[in-house]
């Protein structure tokens, strides 16, 4: 069989790792990736040659309104038009800013009749399937478009379908302590303040998008910090079931998406993971899996509580991956599909 071609639309901080990711993948082969400007981002990898992940070359394509010149200026190679890339791929990774990605559909997907997978920040409107790569593979098989969940609504996803699957979830609430902006980022200014927003979360409304069976609230934090996000859990067993700590967490260590890590080992708080990543030599410092303290794991009445880390800027890329599969139908389900993204990518090795 030959190899699903792939295209990235906007090196941004999750198209850089989106496209990192197809790299990695065995059975996936990286047509190219566009943007607008010759970023930081795009300037780095034109020192290293335009070699991405796994020796890949990168090249790179223009969108609309794009000026060719500022690229030529920086010395940034460029292989043709977003249009060009568009014609020549299976699938489209769509990481542009929010409601670009609807007029990349309008404009060149449907035009192409190029499947497409959006990421959290378009409207669920823009696709066929709202989706996980746990919790509602099937539903994307053979679909055109896709869109992703949020990163902690992914995350989140994660610990509740792993408990559902294994006792029957009949509701969670959540409160989700948010990072204001991701490494690098200034448009939010310069703050030391704490912000609420109107509950409930869309993080929980999302999650009932997608498991419609659970009833699920929550309450989200602004905090003035950027690497990741913790999110608490209260989870109700369905129809009053218990579930007990050792249940619970033998259900989480047998996940590959998640990583269960104690206070003790050295892993206090948000900085520790990003930390661990770069001293474990990831590309960016870069953590597919989520954390779960299993400090935080504990029993109240029926329903257990416990909380996680979501690594914000690469927790998405595995089930956008997982995305890619569902599409072209290459794996029928979400347990072999899963596995093939975890593999490529390494997710869960540490478990070994």
């Amino acid at each position: 069989m030959s190899k699903i071609k792939v295209g990235v639309a906007g090196y941004g901080t999750i198209g850089q790792r989106l496209a990192d990711g197809v790299a990695m993948q065995g059975d996936m082969e990286l047509v190219g990736i566009a943007d607008l400007a010759p970023t930081l981002s795009l300037q780095a990898l034109r020192e290293k040659d335009m070699i991405g992940a796994n020796g890949v070359e990168y090249k790179v394509y223009l969108v609309d309104g794009a000026n060719k010149d500022a690229f030529k200026a920086k010395d940034i190679p460029v292989a043709g038009t977003f249009e060009e890339l568009c014609k020549n791929v299976d699938v489209m990774l769509d990481s542009s800013p929010g409601g670009v990605g609807a007029k990349n559909k309008e404009n060149y997907y449907e035009k192409y009749g190029v499947k497409a997978i959006f990421q959290g920040g378009e409207k669920n409107s823009v696709a066929d399937v709202f989706f996980h790569g746990y919790a509602n593979y099937e539903e994307g098989l053979g679909q055109d478009y896709l869109k992703l969940t949020s990163c902690n609504t992914t995350g989140l996803i994660r610990t509740v379908d792993c408990l559902d699957r294994e006792f029957g979830v009949g509701k969670v609430a959540i409160t989700i302590i948010r990072r204001v902006a991701d490494p690098g980022d200034y448009h939010r200014g310069l703050t030391n303040a704490l912000q609420m927003d109107k509950a409930p979360s869309h993080q929980a409304v999302d999650l009932m998008t997608i498991m419609p069976h659970v009833e699920a609230t929550g309450i989200l934090v602004h905090t003035p910090v950027t690497h990741g996000h913790i999110i608490t859990v209260l989870a109700s067993g369905k129809d009053g079931k218990k579930i007990t700590k050792e249940e619970a967490l033998a259900a989480f260590q047998k996940h590959p998406r998640i990583r269960v890590v104690r206070i003790d080992e050295g892993f206090s708080g948000n900085a520790s993971f990003f930390k661990y990543g770069r001293d474990l030599g990831n590309r960016r410092g870069d953590i597919y899996e989520i954390g779960l303290w299993e400090d935080s794991l504990v029993e109240s009445g029926n329903d257990i509580m416990y909380a996680i880390h979501i690594p914000q800027e690469s927790v998405t890329i595995p089930e956008t991956i997982d995305a890619v599969r569902a599409l072209m139908g290459v794996q029928k389900t979400r347990e072999e599909g899963t596995a093939e993204t975890n593999k490529y990518l390494g997710i869960g090795n540490f478990k070994k």
